[in-house]
């Protein structure tokens, strides 16, 4: 019975992990079928531009080296125009490449990282939560933080899509 359970255990953070892996695939091939000059425009009026929700979201995966406590962020230089300003802040971006090359690393770093841990691991507090908080709502594990992380980019991706018909 034992056995069953660490299978169907891994099984689950398989699943989970292969959605976030499906999320960022289809983001890429977005990505790869954008311009820089669609990327840059706007999803639709008064929302964000491609270029906000790509470094947003670049910083929000980045920010899960901290919540999975896998080590430092790559990009933490990111939160001040991405995360803690508007798009509309008139903080000057980084260029859409070099967001794109950001992005590409964090995900692969990310991936190294969740090959390297155990099932079990995925059960444990992640780092925004008190252990005593934890102790009642185990559920506020790392696991749930990817699934939270995966269902975010796909939202984003949703706005990111308007950009195919400009």
């Amino acid at each position: 019975m034992e056995a069953q359970q660490e299978t169907t255990t891994a099984l689950f953070i398989k699943i989970a992990i292969s959605n976030w892996e499906l999320q960022n695939t289809r983001l890429n091939a977005l990505l790869e079928k954008l311009t820089d000059e669609q990327i840059a425009g706007f999803t639709a009026p008064d929302r964000n531009s491609g270029t906000y929700l790509l470094g947003h979201l670049t910083a929000v995966s980045d920010g899960l080296f901290t919540f999975l406590e896998l080590g430092d962020r790559l990009y933490p230089q990111l939160d001040e125009i991405f995360l803690k300003n508007s798009d509309t802040s008139g903080l000057e971006k980084p260029p859409i490449a070099d967001i794109k090359a950001a992005w590409h690393n964090v995900n692969t770093t990310l991936k190294q990282k969740f090959d390297a841990m155990q099932p079990e691991d995925w059960f444990t507090k992640h780092s925004a939560i008190p252990a005593e908080d934890f102790a009642k709502e185990p559920h506020r594990n790392k696991l749930n933080i990817l699934i939270n992380r995966t269902v975010h980019q796909g939202y984003h991706m949703g706005q990111l899509a308007y950009l195919m018909k400009k």
